[in-house]
C-alpha cells in the first residue's frame, strides 16, 4: 500500500492506495471517519482491484474544509480525483456521509462502473439528529495524551456495540493530533456538524434517476447499542423507487460495525454484484 496526497481542486487529498489488476474502487468514509474506516473494504478488494481510500477533506491528514462545507463539494474533490488519476470506470464504494457522495457522483459522472452504498443516501429525518449530533462533542474536546483519547472513544464504541480489536485502535489513533501542548481530534466539530447538515439537501427523487450504472445497497438494520438503527428501511423508499438498477441487502450489523468488524455477509453480497457488473 502506498500512503501519498494528491492536490485535487488546490486541495490536498491523502490516500492510502492498494495495488490490484482489476477496475480502480474509490473507497469513501462516514462523517467522522477517515479512510482507515474502509480498512476491512480494502483488505478484501485489494490484488482484484485497486482500491483508492480517501481522507476526505477536514479530516486525517487532508486540507481542511471550505468555509461552507458540503456533501457536494465533497462529491466534486472526488470528481477530480477521478479526473486526477484518469480512472475510466471507476467503482465507488461508500460508507454513511460516503454513500450520499458516492451517489452524487454517480449521477454526475456516468463513467461510474457500480456504486456500493453502506448505509447512507436515504432521506433523512430528525431521527438521525438525535443519533448523532451527540456523538460529536468529541472533536471538541483536549486531551491529555493519545491513550487518553482512545480511552475514551474505546468505552465510547463499547456502547455503541462494536468490538475493540488491534485495527480499530489503529484507526482511532489516526484520528488524533498532538497541538498546543495536548491532544484533539483532527477535525474541527463545526465543520463537521455543516457537513452532517448538508445531508439533508440530498434528495433522493431529484439524485438518484440520474445514476444509470447499477447500484447495491447494503442496509444496517442493527441496533447501536441502546439506540434504534440510523435509518429505517423505510428512509430508502425513495432511494429504492428512483434509482434505476438497484439491489438491496440486509445485513444484521448496525451502522458502525458494518465497517469496523469483517462482515462476512456484506463481502457475500459484494461479491455477488461485482461478479454480475463485471459480466455485464
Amino acid at each position: 500500500m502506498d500512503f501519498y496526497k494528491v492536490n485535487v481542486n488546490g486541495h490536498d487529498i491523502q490516500v492510502a492506495d492498494y495495488p490490484g489488476d482489476g477496475e480502480t474502487i474509490i473507497a469513501i468514509h462516514g462523517l467522522t471517519g477517515t479512510h482507515r474506516n474502509m480498512h476491512h473494504y480494502a483488505q478484501r478488494y485489494k490484488g482484484r482491484f485497486r482500491v483508492i481510500a480517501v481522507d476526505l477533506r477536514g479530516r486525517g491528514n487532508s486540507s481542511g474544509l471550505d468555509a461552507e462545507p458540503s456533501i457536494f463539494k465533497h462529491a466534486e474533490d472526488i470528481i477530480g480525483l477521478i479526473g486526477k488519476f484518469g480512472i475510466r470506470q471507476p467503482i465507488l464504494i461508500g460508507h454513511s456521509m460516503g454513500a450520499f457522495i458516492s451517489a452524487i457522483v454517480a449521477s454526475r459522472l456516468q463513467s461510474v462502473q457500480a456504486v456500493i452504498l453502506l448505509d447512507g443516501a436515504a432521506q433523512m429525518s430528525e431521527h438521525q439528529q438525535a443519533i448523532v449530533k451527540p456523538s460529536l462533542a468529541r472533536l471538541s474536546k483536549q486531551y491529555r495524551s493519545k491513550a487518553d483519547y482512545v480511552d475514551e472513544i474505546k468505552t465510547i464504541y463499547s456502547g455503541l456495540g462494536i468490538s475493540w480489536n488491534e485495527t480499530l485502535q489503529e484507526t482511532v489513533e489516526y484520528e488524533v493530533g498532538q497541538t498546543g501542548g495536548h491532544w484533539e481530534n483532527k477535525s474541527e466539530e463545526a465543520g463537521i456538524l455543516a457537513d452532517f447538515d448538508s445531508f439533508y439537501q440530498f434528495v433522493p427523487k431529484e439524485i438518484c434517476p440520474d445514476i444509470r450504472c447499477p447500484v447495491l445497497l447494503v442496509y444496517a438494520k442493527g441496533n447501536i447499542g441502546p439506540m434504534p438503527p440510523l435509518f429505517y428501511l423505510d428512509d430508502y423508499a425513495d432511494t429504492q423507487k428512483f434509482t434505476e438498477d438497484l439491489t438491496v441487502t440486509v445485513s444484521d450489523s448496525n451502522h458502525y460495525t458494518m465497517v469496523f468488524e469483517e462482515r462476512q455477509e456484506i463481502f457475500g453480497a459484494i461479491d455477488a454484484f461485482l461478479a454480475k457488473t463485471e459480466q455485464a
